[in-house]
């Protein structure tokens, strides 16, 4: 597929895509991104991403870069012209181009960037049967972690550490001991009673798109299921552990710190969930690995 990128009303090849040195994304992470999965050619939760992305450009009182209808047609446009079938679509929005000055620019038209990157989903089917190792680093990110804002640099530090440390991913864990979610996924255990308990949605966390769809998958198939805190302490203990996200479709954990979980090996509450949530990717796609 050729890689071209949409960036303020024009669709050219990505190596030429570029922003001006002072739009406030790249200076002061003043920005909002979205990343949505396209799998035979079709957008999954289109209208769950679309509708977090206007969430929280409110939250930070950055104008819409146009209507809904809008985006959705140039999201679509990108798309093809991309010829992408299996791919992620990234959609980045800045508050604008002004001098470099902390406060808000007056009257500022936001900046909107969009990419489409193939991906392999099929991957994880592979990572599914045998499971994953997680580790557990100090949460030192912002204290609005529900808004999904360029600012990562808490998080890319802990992704690196989980990769030097041959770990998949890391698990934040605040000064309270309290688990919060991933690098870049939310975070589960199924306690020794078989409860699937995942934090509560608050300013600590994202809400994740397919933290939703998990929910709504337990719940229809009649799993018990807490929205609390755990500690790591707890999740080393658990029966079974998992983490999700729009890239990692219900992913069971079989390490953490280096302690197996459970059986070392997936459990039957992840396995039973991702293929729920399979079923859902067939049912809006058609897409199965």
């Amino acid at each position: 597929m050729p890689r071209l990128a949409y960036v303020d009303g024009q669709i050219l090849p990505l190596a030429e895509a570029s922003v001006p040195v002072e739009d406030r994304g790249l200076q002061f992470a003043d920005s909002v991104y979205e990343v949505c999965a396209i799998l035979n050619g079709r957008l999954l939760d289109w209208p769950l991403h679309l509708a977090r992305l206007g969430r929280n450009l409110g939250e930070l009182s950055i104008a819409a870069p146009m209507a809904d209808a809008a985006l959705n047609l140039v999201a679509r446009r990108l798309i093809a012209a991309n010829r992408a079938t299996e791919a992620l679509l990234y959609i980045q929005v800045s508050r604008g181009t002004a001098k470099r000055d902390h406060g808000f620019p007056s009257a500022r038209r936001p900046t909107l960037v969009m990419t489409v990157r193939p991906f392999d989903f099929a991957q994880r089917v592979g990572q599914q049967a045998k499971g994953v190792a997680v580790i557990g680093v100090a949460d030192q990110r912002w204290a609005r972690c529900d808004i999904k804002t360029t600012g990562l640099l808490a998080n890319v530090l802990a992704k690196q550490e989980a990769r030097d440390a041959g770990a998949f991913e890391a698990w934040l864990v605040r000064d309270d001991g309290a688990v919060t979610e991933g690098g870049s996924t939310n975070t589960w255990i199924v306690d020794a009673g078989g409860t699937i308990v995942t934090h509560p949605i608050s300013p600590r966390i994202l809400p994740g798109v397919m933290r939703a769809a998990v929910i709504e998958a337990a719940l229809a198939a009649g799993m018990p299921l807490l929205e609390r805190p755990f500690s790591l302490d707890e999740a080393r203990g658990a029966a079974e552990a998992f983490i999700t996200s729009t890239t990692v479709p219900v992913l069971p954990v079989v390490r953490i710190d280096g302690h197996a979980i459970g059986k070392d090996a997936p459990g039957s509450v992840a396995v039973k969930l991702a293929a729920a949530i399979w079923e859902r990717i067939a049912s809006q796609t058609g897409y199965r690995p």
